[in-house]
């Protein structure tokens, strides 16, 4: 153990951020697979198909965000609890982890069955693509993967960084190969079609979620049990005091994509298709580089309890650089290959010509915004998390929506992309001072 605190404080920055972030760079890529992959196949189904998976999104979005958020709490409350050598606690705030992940799952359950379709109705009409959401929806949101990820938080709290990466891949996997299979069928069986993306992404995760579990009970120190159970109010406040403020900052992007659907719904389902295509997409791109600050932000919080500032500045720096690279390749890809991309999505005429436009227009978003993802991130290791949480909705909230409203009056649908690139912009400028009036405050050794 002191190695690694050695490590952590000694050991030159850029090698060190590479092997604390590239296991949850990955996770998290093939995390961003799920939908995407959905939406490839379910795309040959027709431009209706397509669209009826971009209004399920948010739904699906937020359930993740209950999942990270609540993972997330978990995940510091035992870290914290082994650092103190307390590994009784530990295993009963484990037991909590698990118990409210079933709370959470059975919610999701209730949103599956009586508020489904009076969501939908709010963005579309058409009986078909009507249709399609409910039952895309009804499966992934009842059955989402809330235990999953609790579990794979639990590992990460231990140091274990490898095994949540296998299971997402896993996942990832079994999605994969099952998707065209239940959704098109063999020699006329199991053809589920929209149903069948749903089943496919569902069984993939119950893959993982079964994996977690087993490896969780043979491998991991923290042991948990539900014989005997009782709740106990304080540590339940504790782990909602971390998992609100997570779960809103997670929960954003599902309320933005919402709130954007009912404006693009004025102008067409091509265009809510579309979005919905963008937004899978940005997330293959972001994931990674959350998954870079993932590897920071326990670098910079080490350090900076250590009164090393020089050091939080270096970490800070090299962060900002890996970063930039990883958004730019977004960039670069939307703004000269937006035709390519699009393709995938078996692209009718009509969402080519949205398509192609709106990529490029919103492509330097990636760029532009890597100031505000990265600062973001240190303010959380700081335990700054107003600071944090203001940028998180400048960026994804605050000035977007109003602006995309007002842009789409004045130049028309491209000005809801354009939306998101001011927004970005000025929320990587507001990060940028707040970091400076920050670092003024540090006092180098």
């Amino acid at each position: 153990m002191n190695q690694e605190y050695d490590m952590m404080a000694h050991k030159p920055i850029f090698p060190l951020l590479m092997k604390m972030a590239i296991p949850p760079m990955i996770s998290m890529l093939i995390q961003s697979m799920y939908n995407i992959i959905d939406s490839i196949f379910v795309a040959k189904l027709g431009e209706e198909a397509l669209t009826a998976l971009s209004l399920a999104f948010p739904l699906q979005n937020l359930s993740l965000a209950f999942s990270v958020g609540l993972g997330v709490a978990i995940n510091a409350l035992i870290a914290k609890s082994l650092g103190a050598s307390d590994e009784k606690q530990a295993n009963y705030i484990s037991d909590h982890g698990i118990f409210l992940a079933i709370l959470h799952s059975l919610l999701f359950v209730f949103i599956g069955i009586f508020l489904m379709k009076p969501f939908f109705l709010m963005f579309t009409t058409n009986p078909t693509v009507l249709d399609y959401a409910i039952t895309y929806g009804s499966i992934v949101i009842t059955f989402g993967s809330i235990i999953h990820i609790t579990i794979e938080k639990m590992f990460q709290a231990t140091g274990n960084m490898m095994i949540p990466m296998f299971l997402q891949g896993i996942g990832a996997i079994v999605n994969i190969i099952l998707d065209p299979i239940l959704i098109f069928g063999i020699n006329g069986y199991l053809e589920f079609g929209v149903a069948g993306a749903a089943i496919a992404t569902i069984i993939g995760q119950m893959t993982a979620c079964l994996l977690a579990i087993i490896l969780f009970r043979k491998t991991s120190r923290i042991k948990v049990s539900l014989k005997n159970f009782k709740p106990n109010a304080q540590i339940i406040k504790n782990i909602y005091s971390i998992a609100i403020p997570s779960g809103v900052m997670t929960s954003l992007p599902s309320i933005l994509v919402a709130l954007l659907n009912s404006l693009l719904a004025t102008v067409s389902q091509t265009a809510i298709a579309f979005f919905g295509i963008y937004f899978k997409l940005q997330s293959f791109i972001y994931m990674p580089a959350n998954g870079l600050i993932q590897g920071m932000r326990p670098l910079i919080s080490y350090n900076y309890g250590a009164r090393h500032f020089d050091r939080v500045k270096k970490i800070i720096k090299v962060s900002i650089i890996s970063t930039a690279v990883i958004l730019c390749c977004g960039t670069i890809i939307f703004m000269g290959l937006p035709e390519l991309v699009l393709s995938w999505f078996n692209a009718t005429e009509q969402l080519l010509e949205i398509g192609i436009i709106g990529l490029r227009v919103i492509s330097p978003c990636f760029i532009l915004s890597t100031m505000g993802v990265v600062i973001s991130g240190v303010f959380e290791s700081l335990g700054k998390g107003r600071q944090s949480l203001t940028i998180s909705l400048l960026r994804q909230f605050i000035i977007t929506l109003p602006l995309a409203y007002i842009l789409l009056k004045v130049i028309g649908l491209n000005g809801i992309w354009l939306s998101f690139v001011i927004a970005e912009g000025i929320a990587s400028v507001i990060a940028v001072i707040l970091i400076k009036k920050e670092l003024h405050n540090f006092k180098v050794d």
